[in-house]
């Protein structure tokens, strides 16, 4: 994702009204996790992943394509890209729920925390398994390795150690511009300018051609992440028109480059497809994210769909090309669509694994670390932080047990 990066929730705070505009009927809601995130989370990866796995032209497959390799399944998969766009729709809700009522610092460390204890170890898990097994793609330097752990590489011109990483740099360019509205403090209107300002900036970043300014703007993808947000603002708050404004002049932009998308997806599959279905797909994640924000999904709060959720980002940063390399050493010794479920049970049982014994475990120790480190930022010298170090250790333990990863 997403992450299109596949971002968690943190739990949100409960509604509350900071511009002044009364609450809707009935008083503010009683929230935590929304389940619907999740589960449109776990769809937007599997878009992804069947779009690697079935119709992108990796070599791992016999030499065949994917038509008639799967004749039923290659259309839907063709689409599938468009889970990244769905990962950053969502990724402009959860970013702006997470970082409500924090400042800078707390919102870095939850940023932090969530995107590199689970990048890392894929980033050494694909660097040592391709090396190993480099059947589908060439293994990387260890030099290009050490820079990808940094998530740095597509900015410092690097090949990543997995395609799919090149997400990561859209998601923290998004969380630095994102940072200086949480400076100053979350609020409707502050957020509300932002929206105005980021999408104003982008249209001049497009109209002048600017290099710099597309790098820092996202001109082409800012259109999803502000929606995200105005649709946050419509949860939080309520739904007003500047709000629908923000939505649908985003999905009219996002409309319009989608098909020049299609096509660069399409020379990765080697076929074409029609293309409404990307445009009826974008309207229906749209919709979806609509439907959480005006609390249509309420119900929807089976446990599983959570547990689900917390899968995805370890799933997206380790299917690909670990995938790949299973999928050419397995081919023709299983039916390929046994071949494939298999291989998603298991990309989902690795996946449960890390979350479990890497990434919630060591985003418990960085997130502690990092707290202390901001403190001692605030109190001027590490040597004065010694006397908060404990009670952060407090609220650093309280938070751990009391949230998923923000």
């Amino acid at each position: 994702m997403h992450s299109t990066l596949p971002v968690q929730q943190d739990h949100p705070h409960p509604r509350d009204r900071t511009d002044g505009t009364p609450l809707p009927p009935g008083g503010p809601r009683q929230h935590g996790r929304l389940a619907a995130l999740d589960g449109l989370r776990l769809c937007a990866a599997l878009m992804v992943v069947s779009y690697h796995w079935i119709v992108f032209d990796s070599g791992a497959w016999a030499n065949r394509s994917a038509p008639a390799l799967f004749p039923t399944a290659y259309l839907p998969a063709s689409y599938g890209w468009l889970g990244v766009q769905l990962f950053f729709l969502i990724s402009g809700f959860v970013i702006c729920m997470s970082g409500w009522g924090k400042g800078v610092g707390e919102f870095a460390v939850s940023r932090v925390t969530r995107l590199f204890p689970a990048y890392w170890f894929a980033v050494l898990l694909v660097a040592l398994v391709v090396r190993l097994w480099p059947t589908v793609n060439s293994p990387a330097d260890l030099g290009d390795v050490a820079v990808n752990l940094t998530m740095l590489q597509d900015a410092l011109g690097v090949e990543p150690v997995d395609g799919v990483y090149w997400t990561l740099w859209i998601e923290v360019r998004f969380y630095l511009l994102f940072a200086l509205v949480v400076r100053k403090g979350l609020d409707y209107r502050r957020v509300v300018a932002f929206c105005g300002l980021w999408a104003a900036a982008a249209v001049v970043a497009r109209a002048t051609d600017d290099t710099l300014l597309e790098r820092v703007l996202l001109p082409y993808d800012c259109w999803y992440f502000l929606a995200g947000i105005a649709f946050y603002l419509m949860y939080r708050f309520r739904p007003a028109p500047v709000l629908w404004l923000i939505v649908g002049g985003s999905f009219l932009i996002a409309q319009h480059d989608l098909l020049v998308a299609q096509r660069r997806a399409e020379t990765y599959m080697g076929h074409h497809v029609p293309h409404w279905p990307t445009l009826l797909l974008v309207a229906v994640f749209y919709l979806s994210v609509m439907a959480v924000a005006l609390g249509w999904t309420q119900r929807l709060n089976w446990r599983w769909l959570s547990t689900a959720g917390a899968l995805t980002y370890p799933l997206y940063l380790l299917h690909e090309r670990l995938g790949w390399v299973i999928i050419k050493y397995a081919d023709g010794r299983l039916p390929r669509h046994v071949l494939l479920l298999a291989l998603l049970a298991g990309a989902l049982t690795a996946a449960w694994l890390v979350h479990m014994a890497i990434e919630r475990p060591l985003a418990r120790r960085l997130g502690g670390a990092l707290r202390r480190a901001v403190a001692e930022v605030r109190a001027g010298s590490p040597r004065a932080s010694g006397t908060v170090r404990s009670s952060l250790r407090h609220r650093t333990a309280g938070k751990a047990a009391g949230k998923g990863h923000g």
